[in-house]
């Protein structure tokens, strides 16, 4: 954390958890009997709780959206870029919640948890959970607080296609759906890459199907390679180019194969990092419920007629750069709603950051953001 609190900044910050003891049924058939869920708050619930955002995050995501947890934390939550005060997501003006989806392993119920049944982690027992699921859980959260309509729901990635399903599931439930560097589903290509990490976790020697917690191991190999795989997709060639390059590390060829390039460092130490922060079963959980989303399949694979029925306003955001959700996928969402005759915005931000441009304050992105989340101050 920096030695003065930033005056744009959420600051010090507590997560706090509910516990849900009624069902929750599952789209695999299953349900779980109780959970948990944790989440932050940022801002004040105004009276009549009507300045509420949720913030939905994306695969490797969790609650910890803004501000630090302690004086000792070096970095800020996923998102500081765009919520604090007087940023897009003005914490003076809106009360923010951002929660950790069930399945996760930052506190909310996952395969880390004790199963009650069995008195041991679920590990791999844990049900398959979908979008749908995320979003059902996220509308109990939202009754437990005492809000009965979101002034908005938004995410980027996986986040924004809970924003979207948000919009159709409970369409009296939020007046405005911000979807971020998003997709209507995934393509081929992309179940592909998810698959190829998913096999590189489960074929990792320490993986034991799932049952590592027992054995006090981790499938670190496996989680390393999955995280290096989808951290290329999550970049461009003309960002990666600019911040690696080809130039020898040693300024010659070794010819062996320990880290020549620069870019081999970086995506080792990325993989050997993420290991210590995140957990394989949740990995596994969060790239099926990604290849799943497809809310047009329970509307005859119309788009169109899936959105149909929402009530909410749209700003739909795509960067040029990005390839893991390219600006087309974004542009079919918008055809969609617009044969639907929704109210929708869209902007095609120009950035080489990939995917990843969600995250980082580009100021085009951050002035269409700051744009659109005005209006919501003044009540549209």
């Amino acid at each position: 954390m920096p030695e003065t609190i930033p005056a744009d900044s959420v600051g010090l910050v507590k997560p706090q958890k509910l516990a849900f003891d009624t069902p929750l049924a599952l789209d695999c058939g299953r349900s779980l009997s109780s959970y948990e869920l944790v989440y932050e708050t940022y801002g004040e619930l105004n009276a009549d709780a009507s300045n509420a955002i949720l913030i939905c995050h994306a695969l490797s995501g969790d609650h910890h959206a803004a501000g630090y947890h302690s004086e000792q934390d070096r970095k800020a939550g996923w998102w500081e870029s765009c919520i604090g005060p007087g940023k897009p997501i003005d914490t003076n003006h809106f009360f923010v919640v951002s929660s950790n989806n069930l399945g996760g392993c930052k506190g909310s119920t996952g395969p880390m948890s004790l199963n009650p049944e069995k008195n041991k982690p679920y590990g791999p027992d844990f049900p398959i959970v979908t979008v749908k699921d995320w979003v059902r859980s996220q509308a109990r959260l939202a009754d437990a607080l005492g809000i009965e309509q979101w002034a908005a729901v938004i995410g980027g990635s996986l986040g924004g296609m809970q924003a979207m399903q948000w919009a159709i599931d409970f369409p009296d439930r939020l007046r405005h759906s911000v979807v971020i560097a998003a997709a209507p589903k995934l393509s081929a290509q992309n179940i592909g890459f998810n698959e190829v990490a998913r096999q590189a976790i489960m074929s990792d020697p320490e993986f034991h199907q799932g049952h590592y917690y027992e054995r006090n191991v981790i499938p670190r190999r496996g989680l390393m390679l999955a995280r290096m795989l989808g951290h290329i997709t999550y970049l461009s060639d003309e960002s990666m180019r600019a911040k690696f390059g080809r130039d020898l590390r040693e300024g010659k060829l070794n010819f062996g194969f320990d880290v020549e390039f620069p870019v081999e460092s970086y995506l080792r130490y990325q993989g050997q990092s993420f290991v210590e922060q995140f957990d394989a079963n949740t990995y596994l959980l969060m790239t099926k419920a990604l290849d799943y989303f497809d809310p047009a399949a329970d509307y005859d694979n119309d788009l169109a007629l899936a959105l149909k029925q929402t009530k909410a306003k749209f700003l739909v955001v795509s960067f040029t750069s990005d390839w893991r959700f390219a600006s087309k996928r974004s542009r079919e969402i918008v055809k969609a709603l617009l044969d639907s005759q929704k109210n929708v915005c869209y902007s095609e931000v120009q950035a080489h950051h990939g995917h990843d441009a969600f995250l980082i304050p580009i100021p085009d992105y951050l002035d269409v953001f700051n744009s659109y989340m005005n209006r919501l101050k003044v009540g549209e």
